[in-house]
C-alpha cells in the first residue's frame, strides 16, 4: 500500500512553517498516542504515521530531500537518500516531551513559594511611612541536614531504578519515552536514613519576626516586596519572596481618595449665616478655617499641601485636604430660643432663602405640566 503525503497525514500546506508542523503533530499525538488508545481504529499505526512524517518534515535536511524526490528519499532509492528507520522518540521527546516525560536529567532544584501577609496600618501610619515588625509561619530550610533531608553524616544516593537520572525509559514498539522514575519522582536520589528533625523534607516550618520598611504614602492594596524571605527551596533552590498587601484601616475623621484627604466639619445654622473662625483637623494638627457668612451645606474649603505626600511612591506631589461643611440643624431647643425662631420666621423675606424658593418654583412647574 503506498504511503501517504506526509503533508497530508499531518493536514498542513507543503509551505508549513515548523512551528506550523509541530502545533500539527502535537494534535495529532494527543490523538492517537498509545497511552491513550488501546489500538481502536488503528490509533497506533496512525500515531506511528504521524511520527515518520514529523520527523522527515523537521529535519530541513531530509524535508528538502523529500519535497524533491518524495517517498524515493525515504526508501533511500534517490541519490543522497537516507533512511527512515530513524529514531521517533527524540523527535516526539522534541515535540512532545513536556507532557509525556519530564525531560531527561530534569534538575528537581525548586525555588521555595511566595507568600502574602496582610498588614492592617492606621491612615497616620499610612501616610508617615512605619516600621513594623511581623511574624510569618513559612518553610525554611533545616539546619540540621542543610536541607539535604538525609540524617546528618549521610547523604541522599543515586536511585537504583534510574540510575540517578530521575527518568526511565519505557519502550512503545520501535521508539522510546522517557517518563518520570515512580522510585524518587524524578528526583534522581533517595534517602535511606532520613534526617530525625524534617522528616526527610529538607525543610521545617517556622514563625520568624521581619522588619517591614513601609514608606510615606502606601495605600490599601499596595504591595511591598521582601525578597528572599518566602518559603525556603527545594534541595538547594533559591527562597521565594514575601509580599506585603497594605490594608489602611478606615479613619474616625478622614477619607482619602489617592493624595487628596476629606472631611466633614458641622457648623452651626448661626455660624453658616454670620461667618466665623473655626478649628479644623488635619495630620499635622489644628488649622484656623475662616468661615464666610451665608455658607450652605455642601461647601468645600480646600486646605493646599494637607494631603498625602506621594513622593516615594508614584513620583507624585503633596495631596490637599478638602473640609466639607455640613449645616447641623439646632435640637432640644429650649421655649425662648422657639419663640426667637418663630420671630426671625416671621420676618423673614423670600430672598433670603432663594434656593427654596427656586426649588418651589420648580415643583410648580412640574405640578402643572402633569395637570396638562
Amino acid at each position: 500500500m503506498a504511503k501517504r503525503d506526509y503533508y497530508e497525514v499531518l493536514g498542513v500546506q507543503k509551505s508549513a512553517s515548523e512551528p506550523e508542523i509541530k502545533k500539527a503533530y502535537r494534535r495529532l499525538a494527543m490523538k492517537y498516542h498509545p497511552d491513550r488508545n488501546t489500538g481502536e481504529d488503528g490509533s497506533e499505526e496512525k500515531f506511528k504515521e504521524a511520527s515518520e512524517a514529523a520527523e522527515i518534515l523537521l529535519d530541513s535536511e531530509k524535508r528538502a530531500s523529500y519535497d524533491q524526490f518524495g517517498h524515493a528519499a525515504v526508501d533511500g532509492s534517490a541519490g543522497g537518500g537516507f533512511s527512515s528507520s530513524s529514531n521517533f522518540g527524540s523527535i516526539f521527546e522534541d515535540v512532545f516531551g513536556d507532557i509525556f516525560s519530564g525531560g531527561r536529567g530534569q534538575s528537581q532544584v525548586h525555588r521555595g513559594s511566595d507568600l502574602k501577609y496582610v498588614l492592617d496600618l492606621d491612615l497616620e501610619e499610612a501616610v508617615r511611612g512605619a516600621n513594623p515588625k511581623i511574624r510569618i509561619p513559612t518553610l525554611v530550610e533545616c539546619m540540621e541536614c542543610l536541607g539535604s533531608g538525609a540524617k546528618k553524616g549521610t547523604s541522599p544516593i543515586d536511585c537504583v531504578q534510574c540510575g540517578g537520572l530521575g527518568q526511565v525509559t519505557a519502550r512503545q514498539g520501535f521508539f522510546s519515552l522517557q517518563q518520570t522514575c515512580p522510585r524518587c519522582r524524578g528526583k534522581g536520589k533517595v534517602i535511606k536514613d532520613p534526617c530525625q528533625k524534617c522528616r526527610g523534607q529538607g525543610r521545617v516550618e517556622e514563625r520568624k519576626t521581619l522588619s517591614v520598611k513601609v514608606p510615606p504614602g502606601v495605600d490599601t492594596g499596595d504591595r511591598i516586596r521582601l525578597s528572599g524571605q518566602g518559603e525556603a527551596g527545594v534541595s538547594g533552590g533559591p527562597a521565594g519572596d514575601l509580599y506585603v498587601q497594605v490594608n489602611v484601616r478606615e479613619h474616625a475623621i478622614f477619607t482619602r481618595e489617592t493624595a487628596d484627604l476629606y472631611c466633614e466639619v458641622p457648623i452651626s445654622f448661626v455660624d453658616a449665616a454670620l461667618g466665623g473662625q473655626l478649628e479644623v483637623p488635619t495630620l499635622e494638627g489644628k488649622v484656623s478655617l475662616k468661615i464666610p457668612a451665608e455658607t450652605q451645606t455642601g461647601k468645600l474649603f480646600r486646605l493646599r499641601a494637607k494631603g498625602v505626600n506621594m513622593a516615594q511612591i508614584r513620583g507624585g506631589g503633596i495631596g490637599d485636604l478638602y473640609c466639607k461643611i455640613v449645616v447641623e440643624t439646632p435640637v432640644n431647643l429650649s421655649k425662648r430660643q422657639k419663640e426667637l425662631l418663630e420671630e426671625f420666621a416671621g420676618n423673614q423675606d423670600a430672598s433670603q432663602s432663594p434656593r427654596q424658593v427656586s426649588w418651589i418654583k420648580g415643583v410648580k412647574r412640574f405640578i402643572d405640566a402633569l395637570r396638562d
